[in-house]
């Protein structure tokens, strides 16, 4: 029983990061036009995962388009300037979509 008990605690401590950056991700208001397996306004976070996994400053590069917006990666339709997110939740949001593998 105690062995079972240690089994989920760890289970629940090892899932509440992804959950809570899916949590900042639905207060920024990330979720209305990004979803993490599908294209929805824009790319799903598996594919910018996909895409952006192996690069070393992509914490930084996606955490800045995040808060200043971008347009022409990802087709015609440009990503808005998010004012609400500040740096440090840009880059907690930004590792978090890289992790969606």
């Amino acid at each position: 029983m105690k062995r079972a008990l240690l089994i989920m605690a760890a289970i629940t401590t090892l899932a509440a990061p992804a959950m809570a950056d899916e949590a900042l991700a639905k207060s920024k208001n990330c979720m209305a036009c990004h979803a993490v397996d599908k294209k929805l306004v824009g790319p799903s976070y598996k594919d910018v995962a996909k895409k952006y996994g192996s690069d070393a400053k992509a914490v930084d590069a996606l955490a800045a388009k995040i808060m200043k917006g971008g347009s022409g990666v990802w087709g015609a339709i440009p990503m808005p300037a998010n004012p609400q997110v500040n740096e440090a939740d840009a880059k907690k949001l930004a590792a978090w979509v890289l992790n969606q593998k």
